[in-house]
């Protein structure tokens, strides 16, 4: 791609406040055209305030974009994609938490979740690209349901096996199967993008 169509990548975090050792973090550090969505300082619970967050972000990105996901993350990128109107040219969806069953003990309970608009999860196709990459002992998220959720929002699904919920928590900081997950979802927006063209 040329410096003038190389989409910029947008870091999507959970809820957590910004971890010098978690991989999105480190992942920003190592990408020229990135930004990061920022964590609220009110509201951070809101689904609204969330999405509107990230839309914020999008809407200064002169260009395409491609996001980057973990854990709430991906349930932001979810809900805005039911009414996104910017450039998205595809997502990395990792470790996508389920808010429709219980978490363990110091996350938000359903009734929380549901409160502040994060429930039901969306069930409807992307309108882009998307790979969902799940853990198998995620503790919030079985893989069935995780699987369940790639096949509705037509994701690629990965396997990552015994990785936990993918944070500093489980031992992971620097993660370099996340630039190699980049790089394949770069490839499969080309591919979309050439076939849009031929079409």
């Amino acid at each position: 791609m040329s410096s003038t169509t190389e989409p910029t990548v947008v870091i999507v975090p959970g809820m957590r406040d910004h971890v010098a050792e978690h991989w999105q973090t480190l992942l920003a550090d190592r990408l020229d055209r990135v930004r990061t969505v920022p964590a609220l300082e009110h509201d951070r619970l809101s689904r609204t305030a969330q999405v509107a967050a990230l839309d914020a972000v999008l809407g200064d990105i002169d260009g395409p974009a491609v996001l980057v996901a973990h854990s709430a993350g991906v349930m932001t990128t979810v809900h805005w994609a039911q009414q996104a109107g910017r450039q998205v040219l595809g997502a990395l969806l990792a470790t996508p938490p389920d808010f429709e069953t219980s978490l363990p003990q110091g996350y938000p309970s359903i009734e929380e979740l549901d409160a502040h608009g994060w429930t039901p999860i969306p069930w409807r196709r992307l309108p882009f690209p998307s790979i969902v990459a799940a853990s198998t002992t995620d503790p919030l998220a079985g893989f069935r349901r995780a699987a369940a959720m790639a096949e509705a929002w037509g994701s690629r699904l990965v396997d990552l096996g015994d990785v936990g919920h993918l944070n500093p928590a489980s031992g992971y900081g620097y993660w370099p199967r996340a630039e190699e997950l980049l790089r394949e979802l770069l490839d499969m927006t080309a591919r979309t993008a050439t076939g849009a063209e031929a079409r």
